[in-house]
């Protein structure tokens, strides 16, 4: 699209000097297994309560016992499987510390009596702090046990995860106007309306958001299962997230929605959540692989969506995107956040594997130059949470809404990405 092309202006001279595919490799294994893998591991590990520890300061200083909250805890499973399945580290090693967490989330966060999994319980598990169950973090259990079967070859973790996702089938989908509801009360009746639910909505409201992580959870259980219905609700959250949460008009998806997906387009629903949107791109991407359909068709909404990013989100002073803004006008939250630019990274290669369009390489090697300098903390390990626009860093590198999931994710599939064909990605 022109107004792409216009906005990349900025990143074109890295043309002259762009490095190989295969040169950017040993720095993202590098940072993959020094930076990111030994911060979590084996620290993380609560050998004395079980689950993931995840209450570390700037420094990376445990600050002590800590609640623990189900989409943390399952992103930690996931992160040791997905690192186990993709051979970093020791194989071993990483299963052991998956099975460490699987144990916790079965134990302590599994509901005996209703099924599902409690948002949160405190440092030991034994203590349901916050029983009430939302699909935001159910789908995150659901991506942790399916990955984990396939890591594994576990067919007793695989049932656990069938199980599950016909748990959702049951309580939460919605058949009449597609997608899941998605807050609960511990007994999967819906909470009250006007009653703020875990993710700061009731339960009348649908979230591209929440739909957004049940698309990559079911794109894993499928893998791993195999189960036709679940390739028939991947397929229909792939219309809801090429079609239904994406404004036409404006170009970025809107994070919320009524129950019959009427936009609420007002307070937090108006404004672009450009992580979001550009993880949404190649979640799709692998979604429509899983399935084994082709992404030809999607194309054009990948470069219409990706243009709004970096018109009114992209930093082309310093590389790296902003958090979010109103529709139509320039970020207004200038922050630049870990797990954005792990997305901006996947999103922005698997475009330029798709396309072989030179922009898109520029945009991710930009990102990726801002990551290294800015983002990573080389001395006390894991990248900061936060970078503002004076490119001073802060935040915590653990905490109940931070753990290695999005950054070592996007090492693993940036990496797979650039040791593959140079254009075209295949179903896996």
């Amino acid at each position: 699209m022109r107004t792409l092309g216009l906005v990349l202006l900025a990143v074109t001279p890295l043309l002259a000097q762009s490095p190989l595919p295969s040169a950017v490799v040993p720095e993202m294994e590098k940072v993959l297994k020094d930076n990111i893998v030994a911060f979590w591991y084996p620290k993380t590990l609560d050998r004395k309560y079980g689950g993931y520890t995840l209450n570390h300061g700037p420094s990376g200083e445990w600050k002590g016992d800590a609640p623990k909250m189900i989409v943390t805890q399952a992103r930690m499973v996931w992160l040791f499987a997905r690192l186990a399945r993709a051979g970093y580290g020791d194989r071993a090693q990483m299963l052991q510390a998956a099975d460490h967490g699987y144990k916790f989330l079965m134990t302590k966060m599994w509901d005996p009596a209703h099924g599902g999994f409690y948002w949160g319980v405190d440092a030991t598990g034994n203590r349901k702090e916050r029983p009430k169950k939302n699909m935001y973090g159910q789908s995150f259990a659901l991506y942790a046990l399916s990955e984990f079967a396939m890591a594994s070859g576990r067919s007793d973790v695989l049932a656990r995860a069938t199980e599950l996702f016909q748990l959702f089938e049951r309580k939460s989908h919605d058949s009449v106007h597609g997608g899941y509801r998605e807050q609960f009360n511990p007994d999967w009746t819906p909470t009250p309306p006007g009653e703020p639910g875990s993710m700061g909505v009731d339960s009348s409201v649908k979230l591209m958001n929440t739909h957004l992580h049940l698309l990559e959870s079911i794109t894993t259980f499928y893998r791993a299962s195999q189960l036709p219905l679940a390739r028939e609700r991947l397929l229909e959250l792939i219309t809801i997230e090429s079609n239904t949460v994406f404004r036409k008009d404006i170009g970025s998806c809107s994070d919320q929605y009524k129950l019959d997906w009427t936009p609420i387009l007002q307070g937090n629903g108006a404004r672009a959540s450009y992580g979001h949107d550009l993880e949404n791109i190649w979640l799709l991407v692998d979604a429509a692989a899983a399935a084994h359909i082709p992404v030809a068709p999607y194309l054009d909404l990948f470069r219409h969506s990706f243009a709004y990013s970096m018109k009114y989100g992209w930093d082309a002073k310093d590389g790296g995107f902003w958090y979010w803004g109103p529709f139509g006008r320039p970020a207004t939250a200038l922050t630049k956040s870990w797990w954005v630019q792990s997305e901006a990274l996947v999103s922005a290669l698997t475009m330029y594997k798709l396309t072989s369009d030179p922009q898109y390489w520029d945009v991710f090697l930009k990102t990726w130059a801002f990551v290294k300098q800015h983002q990573i903390d080389w001395k006390s390990g894991e990248w900061w949470s936060d970078v503002d626009a004076g490119l001073r860093p802060s935040g915590g590198k653990a905490n109940e809404w931070k753990a290695g999931y999005h950054n070592g994710r996007a090492m693993i599939e940036c990496i797979a990405l650039l040791k593959g064909p140079l254009k075209g990605i295949t179903p896996q």
